[in-house]
Parts: structure tokens; sequence; C-alpha cells
């Protein structure tokens, strides 16, 4: 197959989560002189493939070929890649068939490398993620087997083909407040503590406050109010109790204790719960490493142009590799219409994906 032929026939495979399509056992067969290893856990496929050329660094893509649901009203079968007006159609498309498609085909055609190279797949990165990338990470070190640097093919490009890398991602805490109060009636505000009434006193200082200033590769973490709940849905009765909810995409400088205290200033004196998660954690790769140099020159010299260094987004696989101590950048085609109706990329975008990760390859150095 060529790259076109290949990407579109992994489009054609139905794989929504945690479903792989048959594509994991395909493309086992598709790298024939390739070593793989299933690391399957529950319903959800993994697989790790690998050649050892000789002894060097060992240089890994990784990606997901599990896509969320199609939704309705495409103007075009989303499991069909229909090529049209110079758009390529279907699910999957930027998200992430054409980095599949792209690093496999890539490797295929390898003749030689001054080193290891290997792919790691899962079918659960669109789901809770709990038993992909992150699994096959945990079999890689007690094998002794965990790669030097890693490539994710996410969709990273944002106007132009080849104008973004990812460097890191930022975190994500998930806060949920209950501000108590007591209920009573609305004619006797004097007898009742008011929980709505506490919390618009703070909500100005509160909503949208940066936590940190942010620095040169990541923005501010940001206390965005995501939910407020209270009442009984009538006006005659003072409410029990607030519920409220929260979301900081936080960076390396901002951590739960930083919330947690930020949240006590704000509510001091008043008779709260608060309970925090965190989704992922902050990351960044360094960007004078060897993978981050060699990645910046096979795009220039494939497209032209010298990618910037971002951390926007939200969160990838990337967030389970880089605690592994494993240097990691997200390369891929642009990403305006990932998850979204009619999503489509275009033909030259995934043939010059293929062109920058053979580039990569062959100039590694």
């Amino acid at each position: 197959m060529e790259i076109i032929e290949l990407f579109k026939y992994m489009i054609a495979q139905k794989s929504e989560t945690p479903e792989d399509g048959g594509l994991l056992d395909f493309i086992e067969n598709y790298l024939p002189e390739f070593t793989a290893e299933r690391v399957d856990v529950e319903d959800v496929k993994n697989l790790f493939i690998y050649k050892k050329f000789g002894d060097g660094d060992h240089l890994c893509f990784a990606g997901h070929i599990d896509v969320v649901p199609a939704g309705n009203n495409w103007d075009t079968n989303p499991y069909e890649a229909v090529e049209k007006d110079g758009f390529i159609y279907g699910r999957g498309t930027q998200d992430m068939k054409s980095g599949v498609a792209s690093f496999v085909q890539a490797v295929k055609e390898v003749e030689d490398f001054k080193g290891t190279l290997s792919l790691l797949l899962t079918s659960d990165e669109e789901g809770d993620a709990i038993n992909g990338t992150i699994k096959v990470l945990e079999y890689l070190k007690e094998k002794n087997m965990l790669p030097d640097s890693v490539v994710v093919a996410e969709p990273t490009c944002e106007d132009n083909f080849g104008d973004a890398i990812k460097v890191g991602r930022r975190g994500s805490i998930n806060g949920y407040i209950t501000l108590k109060g007591k209920q009573g009636h609305a004619a006797y505000p004097e007898k009742a503590i008011n929980p709505i009434h506490n919390i618009s006193k703070v909500l100005g200082d509160m909503a949208a406050v940066n936590l940190d200033n942010g620095d040169e590769f990541f923005s501010p973490s940001k206390f965005v109010i995501t939910d407020i709940r209270s009442g009984m849905q009538v006006t005659n009765v003072t409410p029990n109790h607030l519920d409220m909810m929260f979301n900081v995409r936080n960076t390396t400088l901002t951590t739960q204790k930083e919330v947690r205290e930020f949240v006590a200033k704000n509510l001091d004196g008043l008779d709260y719960e608060l309970k925090l998660t965190q989704g992922s954690y902050p990351f960044r790769t360094n960007t004078n490493t060897k993978l981050v140099r060699n990645i910046d020159e096979a795009i220039e010299n494939v497209t032209g142009i010298k990618p910037k260094h971002s951390t926007a987004g939200g969160t990838s696989d990337a967030r389970f590799i880089s605690p592994m101590g494993i240097d990691v950048v997200e390369f891929g085609v642009k990403n305006d219409t990932i998850h979204s109706v009619n999503e489509r990329t275009t033909r030259k975008e995934v043939e010059n994906l293929y062109e920058v990760f053979k580039t990569l390859i062959s100039e590694w150095k």
C-alpha cells in the first residue's frame, strides 16, 4: 500500500472506543519484520511492535486507533474515506488515523536505523484511558524496554501544516465545593444562612482568576467555574447548601496546594467542604533535547516552516509518557475539525506528515 491507500483503509474500519476495528491485527500483519507484543486489558486492545536495527536510541511512535462516535448529520458516510473538494472526509481523519497511518507507513519502509524503532498503539485514548497506553508503559518498564523518545501523532497544527508541535501539556485539576447554609423561610432571612448570598459576595474574586502568571510555554492557570447549583426551585425557601464545580488547567507553577489555598482565602469564615481530583498532571519536554531538535529539523525540511513549541489544548496520552522519564512531543495534521461532524483533512497534509516521519527517522542524529 501507499500512504493514502493505507489511510483510507484505516478510516473505513469502524473503531469507536474501545473497539479497534481489527486494525491492531492488521498493523501487526502489515509489519511482519517487527516483533509484536499484545498488552490487551479487559476490553481494551493494545499493541507494542518493535524492531531493533542496531545499538542506539529507541525511538517510538505512539497513538490511538479508537475514535469518538460519529454522531449524526454527516454529508458523507463517516466510515468511508470520501475524497472531495480537496479534502478527505471521515471519522478519525484528523484525530488520529492520519498520524497512525503516517508512522506505520514510515517505519514499514525503513531499511536502516541506528537503534530501535517501535510503535505503541491503543484503543482506549478517547475513553477512560485507564487500560491503554499507561498499561503498555508499565509492561515495558517491567521488561526494561521503555523508549528514549516518543512522538505522539496527535493533530497539533493550527493554521498551516507544520506550524506547531506540542512540547508539553497543562494538567487538569477538578474541584467540588459544597458551601453549607441553613434552610429557612425567605420572609425571615435573618433566621437562615443563605449560601447563594454568601457565594455571591466572593464570586468576582474567584471566577476566571489566574492562579499564576504562566511562563514562556504555559498560559496562566485559570480558575474556571463550570457549575453552580442550589435551592429547591421555589421562591419562598432559602437553600440549605450550594454545590459548585470548577476546573483549573494548571501549569507546572500551580498544584493542588495552591488551589486549596486560593479557595480557603476566598471562603474564609464560611462553612464548606472541598474535594479535588487530578485528571492529568502538567509536563514539558526540554526544547534542547535530541527529539525536539530532530523533529524541528524534519518539519522544516519538509514544509519550510519552523514550528512553534506549544502546550495549548487539552490532554493526550503523552501525559502518561513524560512521567516515565521519556522525552515526548506531539505532532500531526491540523486539528480544526477533530470530534466534529464532517471531520476532514487533506491528502497533502497526510502525505507531508508521512514525509516528516520518514525524514525524522532517516536523519536521526
